[in-house]
């Protein structure tokens, strides 16, 4: 069995990050008010990326690691802008 981290982008701009064994279902869960909360206030949404991962605890750290990230940077990661993605991964020196 396969997992996935999905993205979806929000009726308000703002993007969901989730993760789940059938990309499909969970779509419709969120699009039917059966998702999760902020999916419910900003439906529709829409998909945006999916990244596949052999198991669930591995799709679960990635989703970690992208709800972390600023707007812009999962913006770099959905348009696929490798360079960007990189810099806006470095750090910044107060």
């Amino acid at each position: 069995m396969k997992f996935y981290v999905y993205l979806l982008r929000c009726s308000n701009g703002t993007y969901y990050v989730g993760h789940t064994d059938d990309v499909a279902r969970r779509l419709e869960e969120h699009n039917t008010g059966k998702g999760a909360e902020h999916t419910r206030k900003y439906r529709p949404v829409h998909l945006l990326y999916t990244e596949p991962f052999e198991t669930e605890q591995d799709a679960l750290r990635r989703e970690m690691q992208i709800k972390h990230w600023s707007h812009a940077k999962k913006a770099a990661l959905v348009a696929g802008d490798l360079p960007e993605l990189k810099q806006l991964a470095k750090r910044r020196i107060k």
